[in-house]
């Protein structure tokens, strides 16, 4: 039985053709956009959360912020609400 999050990184897409094939995983660092897609959120929220140091894996160089995926997909799985079933 497939995890929440290897649905997410599955599901994840930014709507170009690849290749002939799905995109079956994320890249080892996302962009505040690709971030912002993933979490189905604004960009805005997303540096507000920035700001308020609610998001890991936040990586800055210069001016440019990325997450590594891992950890994002890692602190979305510690989020989610238990299910009737488990």
């Amino acid at each position: 039985m497939p995890s929440t999050v290897d649905n997410r990184a599955r599901d994840f897409g930014d709507g170009r053709a690849s290749a002939g094939r799905p995109r079956e995983s994320l890249p080892v660092l996302l962009t505040v956009d690709e971030a912002a897609t993933l979490l189905r959120t604004t960009r805005r929220a997303i540096y507000a959360m920035i700001e308020r140091r609610q998001l890991p894996g936040v990586i800055r160089i210069r001016r440019r912020v990325l997450f590594r995926a891992d950890d994002l997909l890692h602190w979305l799985d510690q989020k989610r609400a238990p299910s009737p079933e488990e």
